[in-house]
């Protein structure tokens, strides 16, 4: 009897709990592949103050000032933050935000799926002309570091503001390059420079060696007029049409620039965009700059691709 009366208490004191325990909360995470609304990245005050937010820091200030901490492996004028605006918050300037719950992922110009660590040294290799970081090195976890916390809150697989990159512009218009030229002279020259070297730092190298790479997407026509005319000039972002911006891209990246090793081999499926400027399975070269520049080291400039499924995969 005792041992009923015992059961009794502890199933009715089980169910106390049950009904007085508020609900469950729903799931928060969302739907590979979905969109997550109203989600903004984290401040730099929110950088918290333990061995992480170490790593955290030194992964920002690697973004904020590349040439200058990483002499070997960024070789132009250029820092990571030339291109990710806002130290890699701004939506219309490629966000590193919420990047971190978006990899690995298939890349077309590589043709394979990559994870974040190789998509890190394409931006090396590429838009900085550079040559790739250690994988494993303190600097390379650094980086990606930040880049992980710099994507607080946001679910493995869901997509945020700015997911796809450079916002797209009509992919229609045709670039003018006098008009570009006469544009650049009265718009940009005044920090980048009538040579296009970057005249008031930290205003990067638009052309010559300093520069980034033929294969960085930055060298297509569109996408550098998506950067342009969402974000230039500095002073008034969104101040040039559309038109403008396809004019100031046409003009910039007909110049002399480094060039990107094994650039041949990009978009192994034949799917590359109409505008690359260099030649690729069945595309030919959309207004190829000038001349290419050499680069130093032609092996550090290149990232090897994951093999893929069809190649046999692991060898």
């Amino acid at each position: 009897m005792r041992r009923v009366m015992i059961g009794m208490v502890v199933i009715a004191a089980g169910a106390c709990r049950t009904a007085d325990a508020p609900p469950a909360a729903e799931p928060t995470s969302a739907k590979p592949g979905a969109a997550l609304a109203d989600w903004t990245p984290p401040p730099e005050s929110a950088i918290p103050d333990d061995s992480m937010g170490v790593s955290v820091r030194r992964g920002l200030a690697l973004l904020r000032h590349t040439p200058d901490s990483l002499p070997r492996y960024a070789t132009s004028n250029l820092r990571c933050v030339s291109c990710h605006l806002d130290d890699g918050r701004r939506v219309s300037a490629a966000p590193l935000a919420g990047a971190h719950a978006r990899y690995p992922k298939y890349m077309a110009r590589t043709g394979a799926v990559v994870n974040l660590t190789d998509r890190v040294n394409y931006c090396f290799t590429r838009s900085l002309a550079g040559n790739a970081l250690p994988d494993q090195s303190r600097e390379m976890q650094d980086i990606l570091a930040y880049i992980a916390w710099l994507s607080t809150g946001v679910p493995v697989g869901t997509k945020v503001a700015g997911a796809e990159g450079l916002l797209k512009l009509p992919s229609d218009a045709v670039g003018d390059s006098a008009r570009g030229h006469a544009l650049f002279e009265t718009t940009c020259a005044q920090c980048h420079g009538s040579d296009g070297a970057g005249k008031l730092p930290p205003a990067p190298a638009l052309w010559g060696a300093k520069s980034y790479s033929i294969g960085a997407s930055m060298a297509r026509e569109e996408r550098a007029a998506s950067f342009i005319q969402h974000n230039m000039p500095l002073t008034a972002p969104g101040s040039l049409t559309v038109q403008q911006a396809y004019d100031l891209s046409a003009y910039i990246n007909a110049h002399p620039r480094p060039d990107s090793p094994g650039k041949r081999a990009d978009y192994p499926a034949g799917d590359a965009a109409a505008d690359t400027p260099y030649d690729t399975k069945g595309h030919t070269a959309y207004r190829a700059p000038a001349r290419l520049l050499p680069r130093a080291n032609p092996r550090g400039a290149t990232v090897n691709a994951p093999a893929r499924a069809a190649d046999g995969g692991v060898r």
